[in-house]
């Protein structure tokens, strides 16, 4: 039956068990890319933003400094 056959398994000399490691380096570098991307766009953003608000501050004419 299934446990009376015996068999032999040969790696290919190609093989390498660091092979998978290298592919996951990989997808860490590009997750990593990606993190970084995404961090330095919503850094971006903010300024933009903080850029848009003070212009319209800026549009407002007002005096903070009151004298009754």
């Amino acid at each position: 039956m299934a446990g009376e056959k015996s068999e032999e398994f040969a790696l290919d000399d190609g093989f390498s068990e660091e092979a998978p490691a290298a592919e996951a380096d990989t997808e860490v570098s590009k997750t990593n890319n990606v993190k970084n991307s995404l961090t330095k766009r919503r850094v971006i953003d903010e300024l933009l933003e903080e850029r848009k608000l003070q212009r319209r501050l800026r549009d407002y004419d007002y005096d903070l400094d009151l004298e009754e």
